[in-house]
């Protein structure tokens, strides 16, 4: 498989260059084999923490960092992201190595750490075309993109419980995203306030506790270049806990655009789950919950909170932006899409009635 397919990144975002001199030493007294100066890129996927590869003489690492400016209390703690990872990494094989965490903040201005790279397929908007898959190929990427996050939600917890603050979870998660979406509101954006009665006057009577990633997306995984439909890695482990399954899968699917979606959501799409073969959200629960033995006879709650967590994260980007403490012009628009992510989401409470 040519190396086209391979994730690189790309150039580093202006404002965000990492200073080396004060990065190389600490780099060096950890992993002393390192040669030379290496050449940085910058993952551009993210709308969060800054990724970057370092690419030495003799090897390529990745280098995880919080963003510039005000940030929501608890976001963006690379220390527990590295201590997650490593204690995570001997219970479920699809964890990238880390290899150093810094919180000496007199290094980069923040705390980092330090990963393996995976050298794979990264799908984000669309596949390489030189994958030419076919639809058959497609549902058996989608397919084991779904196993993967279930393999992950029966892990055993006992080993992570520190990650996790115990019973209440969606109770917590309903309350938390309401408190930060109004922190966060900007005078462009709308209120809310009748997708956070609905999700606080429907709270799901069981609650079910797993390891969930909360970020589980098409473009936080690594595919092998040469069988796409192996996962190799999962990454962005930052919003990882313990809390509810179902939370975790209707996280995903707000990501999930589908071919016969409106014309503005296609426009927002940002991984291949449109293609022929791919399976529908529909159709995803139906596969998650039939593989899991969990009985979940209406998905409402689930999706409508995956939903609105969304617009709270794309509010929270935007916050920064509108503020002045990003430049990435990515976040220019967030506010019109936080407006289309909570319309959606009324619409599907009202079709649920």
């Amino acid at each position: 498989m040519s190396d086209s397919v391979i994730d690189q990144g790309g150039a580093v975002r202006e404002g965000e260059a990492l200073p080396l001199e004060a990065l190389l030493p600490w780099l060096r007294e950890r992993l002393p084999a390192l040669e030379g100066t290496p050449e940085v890129r910058q993952y551009s996927g993210g709308a969060s923490n800054w990724t970057y590869c370092l690419q030495f003489a003799n090897r390529d690492l990745i280098l995880r960092r919080a963003p510039a400016g005000t940030k929501a209390r608890g976001a963006h703690d690379m220390g527990r992201e590295y201590r997650l990872q490593k204690a995570l990494k001997p219970l479920f094989g699809a964890v990238p190595e880390v290899l150093a965490h810094c919180d000496d903040t007199q290094v980069l201005g923040t705390e980092f750490y330090l990963m393996e790279r995976l050298q794979g397929v990264i799908p984000r908007r669309h596949f390489p075309r030189a994958l030419a898959l076919t639809p058959t190929r497609t549902r058996q990427v989608c397919e084991s993109a779904l196993d993967t996050l279930i393999q992950l939600h029966q892990v055993d917890t006992a080993p992570l419980a520190e990650f996790g603050k115990g019973s209440g979870y969606i109770e917590r998660q309903i309350a938390g995203w309401s408190q930060r979406y109004q922190k966060a509101r900007t005078w462009n954006v709308g209120s809310g306030k009748r997708v956070m009665r609905y999700l606080e006057a429907n709270l799901p009577r069981r609650e079910r506790q797993a390891l969930i990633h909360n970020d589980y997306r098409f473009d936080n995984l690594v595919l092998a270049p040469d069988d796409p439909s192996r996962v190799l890695g999962v990454l962005d482990w930052e919003l990882a806990t313990l809390g509810d399954p179902l939370m975790d899968l209707g996280n995903t699917l707000a990501y999930w655009v589908q071919a016969d979606d409106d014309a503005v959501l296609r426009s927002a799409r940002l991984q291949p789950t449109h293609l022929p073969g791919m399976l529908s959200r529909q159709e995803v629960v139906q596969y998650y919950c039939e593989r899991t033995g969990i009985e979940c006879d209406d998905f409402t709650f689930y999706e409508v909170y995956g939903l609105f967590r969304l617009a709270g994260i794309m509010q929270q980007i935007y916050y920064r932006y509108h503020h002045g403490q990003t430049r990435n012009p990515r976040f220019k628009r967030f506010w019109f899409f936080v407006n289309y992510l909570l319309w959606r989401c009324d619409r599907r409470i009202r079709a649920a009635r």
